[in-house]
């Protein structure tokens, strides 16, 4: 898929968005840009980039995933307002041995997870 022109209209686009997005709305910023891909392979290019660690995925609150360009290459989770959309990386040490820790007492190995934290930002904050 890499180095197709519809790969390299996705990764313009991308690059251009600073939060999380739906590829829906991912898709209707490229037909924006005049870019003739259908939403079918948009999704197909957001998964390969989603499993080679190109681009971060979230689940919103609603169960719709999302999509950002990765900002780092090491393991980190998202706090994510609930609000807005705006989101922050973080890492999560506790939740890496918490993580290993559960799975070990069920007897798994060679695990992965993904943790989603969700709140509000202090922009979107009603004290």
């Amino acid at each position: 898929m890499r180095g197709t022109q519809q790969a390299e209209a996705l990764s313009r686009v991308l690059a251009d968005l600073s939060e999380f997005r739906s590829a829906q709305d991912i898709h209707g910023e490229l037909r924006r840009r005049g870019e003739g891909i259908g939403l079918t392979t948009v999704y197909r290019h957001l998964q390969v980039l989603s499993q080679d660690g190109t681009i971060d995925t979230l689940r919103d609150e609603t169960g719709e995933t999302r999509y950002r360009r990765c900002r780092t290459s090491a393991h980190h989770h998202h706090v994510t307002c609930r609000s807005c959309g705006h989101s922050v990386e973080v890492e999560g040490p506790t939740i890496e041995r918490w993580a290993d820790r559960v799975a070990a007492e069920a007897g798994f190995t060679d695990i992965n997870h993904t943790v989603e934290i969700f709140g509000l930002c202090p922009g979107c904050r009603q004290d």
